[in-house]
């Protein structure tokens, strides 16, 4: 539609594209024109490839399972009494905190490596989104493929920031809506 990618004839192919299971369940949400290609070339076995792709899900394993499950307990364990202390409370934040991040980034790094053992290389997705230094970097860092996939289909076709003051906020509000939809949200 946009003109960035010719239109495929082979449906087997564009039908791997759409089922390509390491990025289906938690990312990186892929563009046609980064993966078509991959899924169109040839793949050969690769040693080194492999020995990396089994590095990243690996390093993703120990993310979710040591780190992110640990320190859910803490969060959990905190959020569930009836009238933690202010300093208690700081501790389940930040214990929220590095347990959300350690989740997504742990999914995002097994289906980067199940890809790669698989002959397809899919975009970094979270990068080091806490030692930013303003919250529009955070966003450039956190879920980077969802960011930018509401960027370019939501927020920009809306008119981005290229607008008066009162629709940039209007703008802002419809994509951060939309993404709450996206992760679950509900109006309760």
């Amino acid at each position: 539609y946009r003109g960035k990618l010719a239109a495929r004839r082979n449906l087997l192919d564009f039908a791997a594209f759409l089922s390509l299971f390491p990025q289906l369940v938690a990312g990186p949400i892929e563009r046609a024109t980064r993966m078509l290609p991959q899924v169109e070339a040839e793949r050969r076995f690769d040693p080194v490839a492999a020995r990396e792709a089994l590095v990243l899900m690996a390093w993703g394993f120990f993310k979710k399972l040591v780190v992110a499950d640990n320190v859910a307990l803490v969060a959990n364990r905190v959020f569930s009494l009836d009238q933690p202390g202010f300093a208690l409370l700081w501790v389940g934040t930040f214990a929220f905190a590095v347990q959300i991040y350690a989740d997504f980034s742990a999914y995002s790094d097994i289906a980067r490596g199940a890809a790669k053992l698989l002959g397809f290389e899919l975009m970094k997705n979270f990068d080091h989104p806490y030692v930013s230094q303003t919250p529009n970097e955070f966003w450039r860092r956190w879920h980077i493929s969802l960011s930018t996939w509401f960027r370019d289909y939501v927020y920009i076709p809306l008119g981005g920031n290229r607008v008066g003051p009162i629709r940039h906020r209007v703008n802002l509000l419809v994509t951060f809506l939309l993404s709450g939809f996206w992760h679950g949200a509900s109006w309760n």
